[in-house]
Formats: structure tokens, C-alpha cells, sequence
């Protein structure tokens, strides 16, 4: 049976992170622990921020590994991790929610359209960033279909 892509062992609420790097570290690593990819992909994530800024706007940041990382991922999944004090990323941007992504084949199409959805309302970022339990999280994430 498939993971699924958002389980509450992937949600971190209320993370205090002080530099980029940790932050990526941080979306990646849950990734790790839960069996969505191989400890490789981390690296490739921050590879990935080398090339472009992951970062979205709205106080966002969707990292992920580069295109030769596809090997590293075991399943899709996606991790979230709230900074309710935010983290600096790159120029002067200031993150506070992080979400990890790793897809098989063309599925991470699929799960970056769902997240654009549901970053593109301040409103849910704002939801995301104050929620008090990961199913909160969670349930957002389902009401965007």
C-alpha cells in the first residue's frame, strides 16, 4: 500500500530555524525519517536552492531536489513545516512555511498544483502558519482538490 503523500509524521508545527540551509535540512530530513526518500535527496535540495530560490512569495518555500534527485525518492511525499518567527531565505525573503516535496515520475506535478492552490490565498497561509494541530494542516490540503 502507497505512503500518503501528507501524514501528520510529516508535519512539524511551530519549528524555530535560524539559517536557509536549516530549514531545507529540516523539510528534507522528515522526508528521510518517513521512508519518502533516500538521505541523498537532502543534498539535492540544497543543491536544487543553489540554482533557483525555492522560495514563492506569500512566506513560502517549496524546496526540492534537483532532476537527477528522482532516483533518491522511494515515494511521493510531501513535508510541512511551520516558522511561525520565520527564517531568512536568500534575499531578505522570510519563510514561514516550508514544504518539502519529493515525487515519483510526474507525480510531483500534480502535488505542486494542489499546494499552489492552497498558497495562492494568504488567508490559508495564515491557517497553515497558526494551526494548533497538524490535522488542521491536513484537512486544508484535502478541502483543495
Amino acid at each position: 500500500m502507497a505512503k500518503e503523500v501528507l501524514s501528520r509524521d510529516n508535519i512539524q508545527l511551530n519549528a524555530v530555524l535560524n539559517t536557509q540551509e536549516e530549514a531545507i535540512r529540516q523539510a528534507g530530513g522528515i522526508l528521510v525519517d518517513n521512508g519518502y526518500v533516500e538521505p541523498s535527496y537532502v543534498d539535492k535540495m540544497l543543491e536544487r536552492e543553489e540554482v533557483t530560490s525555492t522560495y514563492m512569495g506569500n512566506y513560502v518555500a517549496i524546496p526540492h531536489g534537483t532532476e537527477d534527485a528522482k532516483t533518491a525518492v522511494l515515494e511521493t511525499g510531501i513535508s510541512v513545516v511551520t516558522v511561525p518567527d520565520g527564517v531568512e531565505f536568500g534575499d531578505a525573503n522570510t519563510v514561514k512555511v516550508l514544504i518539502g516535496i519529493a515525487g515519483k515520475g510526474d507525480e510531483h506535478l500534480e502535488i505542486l498544483s494542489k499546494i499552489a492552490l492552497v498558497c495562492s490565498e494568504e488567508e490559508n497561509i495564515s491557517r497553515i502558519v497558526e494551526a494548533e494541530s497538524k490535522e488542521e494542516i491536513i484537512r486544508l490540503f484535502d478541502e483543495v482538490n
